[in-house]
């Protein structure tokens, strides 16, 4: 399936500035990205268009939205093998070097929430040490 398919099956509308960020999303991050690591790739798109097809591609489950406590939104591609599946899966944050990254060989636990309970959404993001900076220390 090319890009622009991928986004129509995911019930986007493909329009010329939208294929321009997912290609590029899809080129230059296999991980964790942000709206300012964007910026500078694509720095002829406003930031405002930026942010809202951000919005756009994570509400309709081609990204996943990270929040590591940082203060700064974070994405990532939902699945490698197939974007539109739904899988999902746990992010590290160092606390050293505030790198977060995707662990996608581990994946997320199962959740029962009590009756009366409705789960809309799931976040996993274990925050440590990685090895680089533990090298370090």
């Amino acid at each position: 399936m090319n890009e622009e398919q991928t986004l129509k099956q995911a019930g986007v509308r493909v329009t010329a500035v939208r294929l321009l960020i997912w290609k590029t999303i899809l080129r230059e991050y296999s991980g964790v990205f942000s709206l300012a690591d964007l910026e500078e790739k694509l720095p002829t798109v406003d930031k405002s268009t930026l942010f809202r097809t951000l919005t756009l591609l994570s509400d309709n489950h081609l990204l996943d939205t990270i929040d590591d406590g940082s203060g700064s939104q974070k994405y990532c591609l939902r699945s490698a093998d197939d974007p539109l599946s739904g899988v999902r899966h746990v992010h590290f944050n160092c606390r050293v070097c505030h790198r977060t990254v995707c662990l996608t060989n581990v994946t997320l636990p199962e959740v029962t929430l009590p009756e009366g309970f409705s789960m809309e959404d799931i976040e996993y993001v274990v925050k440590g040490v990685c090895p680089n900076c533990l090298k370090k220390m």
